[in-house]
């Protein structure tokens, strides 16, 4: 069984910084692409980034590009998402994911390509 925990959320102001970390255990972390999605109150949850397993590709969404960094560290199987000039629509729960499929070469942006979760970090930006 997979386990993913997320921490690194918290409260920040407009144009601060965070990150996120997602340790992982149960697998063999360095072989599969991860991810992170968030969901914002009343939203459906969307992607946020991706990276491949050996983390040499990574895929960000639009809205985070430029402002978003993820990056693994398999030998110690932890996942990051450092996060700078933080907006207030940044605000969501974010969660990482571990893909299905091993040895991924590409990084995948939607979520049934995951298939176990973390329980999520709260991330409030304030104005």
């Amino acid at each position: 069984q997979v386990q993913l925990v997320e921490s690194g959320g918290g409260l920040v102001q407009a144009g601060g910084s965070l990150r996120l970390s997602c340790a992982a255990s149960g697998r063999t972390f360095g072989n599969y692409a991860m991810g992170w999605f968030r969901q914002a109150p009343g939203k459906e949850r969307e992607f946020v980034a991706a990276i491949t397993w050996r983390g040499g590709r990574t895929l960000y969404a639009d809205s985070v590009k430029g402002r978003f960094t993820i990056s693994r560290d398999n030998a110690n199987n932890t996942m990051y998402l450092q996060m700078n000039s933080l907006k207030p629509e940044d605000t969501a729960v974010y969660y990482c994911a571990a893909d299905k499929v091993p040895s991924s070469y590409y990084p995948r942006a939607i979520e049934t390509a995951y298939d176990y979760w973390g329980q999520g970090t709260q991330v409030t930006v304030s104005s």
